[in-house]
C-alpha cells in the first residue's frame, strides 16, 4: 500500500511514478530549465534507488504540462512522494517523537509502532502532512555522492564520496528550489479557524503546528502570549494616559511596574514554551547533526568527526574577516546612525524655533514632521543594513547554518537597537526633556507600525494578487480557474511562483523592537502598550493571511524554544531595569529626597538598580524553565530507557554465554 498517511479526504490528484505506483505528491523539486538530460536522469535514479544502494527510495515523477503552461515554462518540475512504509522508517530516522499509549512523548520506532496512541491499521493519518514533507526533505538532504567525481554532464561541478548531492546542486544553480505543496482542503479549514472569522479566542496553535510545524507555531504562540502579557500594561497605561497626561512627575509607579513586568513575563514564557514543545514532541528530541551550509566553500580536506571528505576553511581566516572587516563595518554604520540622529535633532530645533516665533495650528503640526521623517529614515536604514549584514555574514563563510544565523542576528540586533533607541536615550538622559521624549517615542512607534503593516501585509498581498491575475489571464479554462479548481500541474506552477517565506527572523525582530519601546520608556508614554496590543492583534491576522495566501508553504522546522531570541529579549529586559531605574532617579519626587547631594542620589539609584538586577537573576533561578510535571515525565522516560538498555545487555550476555557452552 502506498501513501495512506494523509487520508482519503486530503488526497491531491495522484501522479504515477515510472514503476506504475500511484502516490500523493508532497514535495516539488525544480531544476533549472537548461539542466542537461544526463544530470536529470542521474538525480532521479538516485532519488528512486534503494536505501541499501545509497538512494533515498522515494517516489518521483515529472510534472505534466498544465492548462496554464506556456512554451517558455520550465519543464523540469518533479513531484516527490513516498510509500507509507518509507515515511514511517523515515520518521524513525529523523527521531520523530509521538504520543505513546501511556500519554508520554516517545521517539517513534517501527518495531513498537502499534504502541503509539494514534497508530491504527497500517498507519493512515499517523503522520501529519508537514511531518511527511519534513521526512522527505531530510531524505533528499542526506542523499550523498558515492563514487561519482562530478555531476553527469557538468564536469566542473565536482563531487566526492559523502558530499550532499542536493546542497551541491543548489550551490551551483542547477537546483532552483525544493518546496512542500499546500493541501487545499486542510488549508481552507485552517484559514477559517485562524483568520477568516474575527473572534475573541486563542489561535489554533495545534492546527498551525500540524500544518506548518513547530518553529512557526512557537512564533505564533509567542506573539499571542506577548500580546496577552501586554494587556496589564495597557490597562494601567490607558487611564494613566487619560487622567495624568501632563503630569510627567508621576511616572515612577509605572516605571516600577515595568521593572517587575518585563522580568516575570519572560520567565513565564519559558515555562509556556516548554509545555508546548513537550506536547509537540520536540522538547526532548535530539538535535540532528548539522551538515555544512550550501554556500560554504573551502579546500577539500578530511573531517575527523564524520570521516568524510568535505571543504575545510581555517577558523583563523574567518575570525580575521569578522574582526577586521565586519566589526569595523558595523561600527561605521553605528556612526552613520549617530550622524543621522544629530541631523534629526537639528531639524527638531529648527521646527521648534519656527513654532515659537509663530504658534499656529500648522506650525504645531510642523513639530511632528522631523520625528516622522526620522522614523521613515530609520526603517530605510534598517532595511539597507539588513542586506549588507546578510552579504557580510555570507562572505564570512560560516560552515554551519546555526553559526551563520547567530552572527547575522547579532549584527542586525546591535544596529537595529542603536538605530531605533539611540535618540530616545539621548533625549532622556542627555537632554532630560520628558515632553520631547514622549513625543519622539509616540511618533517613532506609530510610524514604524504603519510602515511595517504596509511592508508586511499590503505589499506582499498586492504582489501576489498581480501574480494570480497574470496566471488567470493565461488560462484557457477560465471557469475552472475562477472556481479555484486548478489541475495539479497548474496548482504546482502557481505555488512555484509564490513568494518564499524567509523564516521568522523579521517577525521576531519586530516584536523585539516593540518590546523595547514598551519596556524601556513607556512610563513617559503609557499609551505605548495599548498601541503595541493593537498592532499585535492586526499582526496575528496579517501574518496568518500571508502564510495561507501569499507565501509558499515552508518546510516544518522542529523547535523546542524560540532560540537566540529568548536571550535577546532577556538582554533587553536587563537594559530596561537600568533605564527605568535611571528614569526613577531623575524624577522630581525622588530628587526631592536628595535636595543637596546629587552624588548620593546617583549612589542610591545605582544601588537599587544593582539590587533589582540581582533580584531578577535570582527570580530566573527560582522559577524553573520546565514545569515540574514535565520534568517528572522526562526523568521517567530516561529511567525507562536506561532500564531497557540494561535488559538488552543482559539478554545479549546470556545468549553469548549459552553460545560459548
Amino acid at each position: 500500500m502506498d501513501l495512506g498517511a494523509l487520508g482519503e479526504g486530503k488526497m491531491l490528484q495522484e501522479p504515477v511514478d515510472s514503476h506504475g505506483s500511484r502516490f500523493t505528491p508532497l514535495v516539488v523539486v525544480e531544476l533549472a530549465s537548461d539542466t542537461k538530460e544526463e544530470a536529470i536522469a542521474w538525480l532521479l535514479n538516485r532519488i528512486r534507488d534503494k536505501q541499501q544502494n545509497g538512494g533515498a527510495e522515494l517516489l518521483v515523477e515529472q510534472l505534466s504540462p498544465g492548462a496554464l503552461a506556456l512554451e517558455k515554462e520550465n519543464p523540469n518540475l518533479f513531484l516527490v512522494g513516498a510509500s507509507w512504509q518509507r515515511l514511517l522508517s523515515g520518521a524513525e530516522d529523523v527521531g520523530l517523537f509521538k504520543e505513546f499509549s501511556d500519554g508520554s512523548m516517545r521517539g517513534f520506532t517501527c518495531t513498537n509502532k502499534h504502541n503509539f496512541k494514534d497508530f491504527r491499521g497500517d498507519g493512515d493519518d499517523f503522520l501529519s502532512m508537514a511531518e511527511c514533507q519534513f521526512i522527505i526533505k531530510h531524505e533528499l538532504d542526506t542523499l550523498r555522492a558515492k563514487d561519482e567525481s562530478h555531476v553527469p554532464g557538468y564536469t566542473q561541478v565536482k563531487l566526492y564520496p559523502g558530499k550532499s548531492i542536493i546542497r551541491r546542486l543548489q550551490s551551483k544553480g542547477i537546483l532552483v528550489q525544493v518546496f512542500p505543496l499546500h493541501e487545499k482542503e486542510e488549508l481552507k479549514r485552517l484559514s477559517f479557524s485562524w483568520y477568516k472569522k474575527v473572534k475573541l479566542s486563542l489561535q489554533p496553535l495545534d492546527d498551525i503546528r500540524h500544518y506548518y510545524g513547530e518553529g512557526l507555531a512557537l512564533y505564533f504562540g509567542f506573539l499571542e502570549y506577548f500580546t496577552f502579557a501586554l494587556v496589564p500594561m495597557a490597562l494601567i497605561g490607558l487611564p494613566y494616559y487619560l487622567f495624568d497626561w501632563d503630569n510627567y512627575d508621576k511616572y515612577v509607579v509605572f516605571a516600577a511596574f515595568n521593572l517587575v513586568w518585563c522580568t516575570v513575563i519572560l520567565e513565564v514564557w519559558k515555562r509556556s514554551s516548554a509545555s508546548l514543545a513537550y506536547g509537540w514532541g520536540t522538547l526532548s528530541r535530539k538535535k540532528a547533526f548539522e551538515e555544512p551550509r550550501p554556500g560554504f566553500h573551502g579546500v577539500l580536506g578530511f573531517n575527523p568527526v564524520t570521516g568524510r571528505e568535505e571543504p575545510l576553511y581555517p577558523n583563523a581566516k574567518r575570525q580575521l574577516r569578522v574582526y577586521l572587516v565586519s566589526l569595523p563595518f558595523v561600527l561605521l554604520c553605528l556612526y552613520l546612525s549617530l550622524y543621522v540622529m544629530m541631523i534629526y535633532f537639528e531639524m527638531e530645533g529648527l521646527a521648534l524655533s519656527v513654532h515659537d516665533e509663530d504658534p499656529t495650528f500648522w506650525t504645531g503640526v510642523l513639530l511632528f514632521i522631523p520625528s516622522i521623517i526620522y522614523a521613515v529614515v530609520i526603517e530605510v536604514m534598517n532595511l539597507i543594513y539588513r542586506y549588507a549584514a546578510e552579504f557580510l555574514t555570507e562572505w564570512e563563510n560560516h560552515r554551519l547554518e546555526s553559526s551563520y544565523q547567530n552572527h547575522l542576528v547579532l549584527k542586525v540586533l546591535v544596529f537595529n537597537f542603536f538605530n531605533c533607541f539611540a535618540s530616545l536615550f539621548y533625549i532622556a538622559f542627555v537632554m532630560q526633556d520628558m515632553v520631547l521624549l514622549r513625543q519622539s517615542l509616540a511618533t517613532l512607534l506609530i510610524t514604524s507600525q504603519i510602515l511595517n503593516q504596509f511592508m508586511e501585509a499590503f505589499l506582499p498581498y498586492w504582489l501576489q494578487r498581480r501574480r494570480n491575475k497574470k496566471m488567470m489571464r493565461r488560462s484557457q479554462k477560465r471557469r475552472n480557474v475562477e472556481d479555484k479548481e486548478l489541475p495539479l500541474a497548474d496548482q504546482v506552477r502557481l505555488e512555484a511562483d509564490m513568494s518564499v517565506y524567509l523564516g521568522t527572523f523579521d517577525d521576531y525582530l519586530e516584536q523585539f523592537l516593540l518590546f523595547g519601546y514598551v519596556s524601556l520608556f513607556s512610563c513617559v508614554y503609557p499609551l505605548a502598550a495599548v498601541l503595541v496590543v493593537l498592532n499585535n492583534v492586526t499582526e496575528v491576522y496579517s501574518d496568518a493571511f500571508k502564510m495561507c495566501r501569499v507565501f509558499k508553504r515552508p518546510f516544518s522546522e522542529p523547535a523546542a524554544n524560540i532560540g537566540v531570541w529568548q536571550l535577546a529579549f532577556e538582554a533587553m529586559s536587563v537594559i530596561a531595569v537600568v533605564t527605568n531605574c535611571a528614569l526613577i532617579g531623575m524624577s522630581p519626587q525622588v530628587k526631592a529626597y536628595f535636595p543637596e547631594s546629587e552624588a548620593q542620589l546617583i549612589l542610591w539609584t545605582a544601588a537599587i538598580e544593582h539590587g533589582l538586577l540581582a533580584f531578577k537573576f535570582i527570580l530566573t533561578f527560582i522559577i524553573p524553565d520546565v514545569p515540574k510535571h514535565i520534568q517528572i515525565k522526562l526523568a521517567r522516560l530516561e529511567f525507562e530507557s536506561l532500564e531497557a538498555l540494561k535488559k538488552k545487555k543482559m539478554l545479549e550476555a546470556t545468549e553469548l554465554s549459552k553460545a560459548a557452552q
